[in-house]
């Protein structure tokens, strides 16, 4: 079993960190273009080998495609991060060639791989590797959903003095400051009902504060996020490879799913060796409906500067 992590900066170092201190795989590839990068953060994480008690291989790589050949899985984390007051969408122009290329010469030496995206603008960088790829819709995902959910928990849990683990939340919608909709109404703390505890008060604040998550973060650190993105690609591949049958909410193609069609966008989804394998419906009240619809249309807006800029074609 080979897992390949594409791009060494801080959220595919760290992927590739969760992964290997858990043993996923036999050998995790960590690719980055520029000379050295991954080779260093690669013996970086060897040698904690031995302290932490692993046997997964890292191997380090630059832009050498075809060290990545065989691999079952890929995460995608290419691209230039945010920063302070820059958005997501802000980033489409750079990063769409950079995941798309990305995306080919994965697939030029493992034809059955499973793709998942990392790159921001993240729910038009997944509709961008399915069109571009010609991959089945089951083995192409975008991260941002499993982030924001546990993001999400963070903030329940926080507000109740509760542990995390004993809350069941999940965030749909567009991977966006925006457009992402935490699902307040229906998160639970151990079946329990969270809004039984809480104020209207607090239960707008917990979402608005998930909301923009990611925002603060880069406004505190300097630019985005790493551990948390890090770890949820990480719980994902492990769901694909264990073949775990997990519920994550992630960003995949929809076909009348949620009012919804030619449109990656964050739904519950069951994941295991097939990539994704089926979408949970949800009973979503109307005023949730109406707030997953301008969701969609604000993903469509952005996934069409693709077709605006040439990056896909009609």
């Amino acid at each position: 079993m080979k897992i390949t992590v594409v791009g060494a900066g801080a959220v595919g170092a760290t992927t590739a960190d969760n992964l290997v201190r858990k043993n996923v795989a036999e050998e995790i590839i960590l690719l980055d273009i520029k000379e050295g990068f991954a080779e260093g953060k690669a013996q970086d994480m060897m040698q904690t080998s031995a302290l932490l008690g692993f046997d997964s291989k890292i191997k380090g790589v630059t832009n050498d495609y075809l060290a990545t050949a065989g691999s079952a899985v890929a995460v995608i984390t290419s691209g230039i991060p945010r920063k302070p007051g820059m958005t997501r969408e802000e980033l489409i122009g750079t990063n769409a060639n950079i995941v798309k290329t990305v995306v080919e010469n994965l697939i030029k030496h493992s034809p059955d791989i499973i793709i998942l995206i990392v790159s921001n603008p993240m729910d038009t960088m997944t509709y961008l590797a399915l069109k571009s790829s010609g991959l089945p819709k089951n083995r192409i995902i975008g991260m941002g959903g499993a982030l924001d959910s546990a993001r999400f928990k963070y903030q329940i849990s926080d507000k109740l003095n509760a542990s995390a683990n004993d809350l069941n939340a999940i965030v749909i919608g567009g991977h966006g400051d925006t457009t992402m909709i935490p699902l307040i109404k229906h998160a639970t703390w151990n079946s329990v009902p969270v809004a039984d505890f809480l104020t209207e008060g607090e239960e707008q604040e917990i979402v608005k504060k998930t909301m923009v998550g990611g925002a603060t973060l880069t406004a505190l650190i300097g630019t985005s996020a790493w551990y948390a993105p890090g770890a949820a690609a990480a719980a994902m591949v492990e769901s694909i490879v264990h073949n775990q049958n997990k519920l994550f909410t992630a960003s995949v193609y929809l076909e009348g799913e949620y009012g919804q069609e030619d449109i990656n966008i964050g739904v519950p989804v069951i994941i295991n060796n097939k990539g994704w394998d089926r979408i949970v419906p949800m009973n979503l009240s109307a005023e949730e409906e109406e707030l997953f619809k301008a969701s969609a249309e604000a993903v469509r807006k952005m996934n069409d500067v693709l077709y605006a800029e040439g990056v896909l074609k009609k």
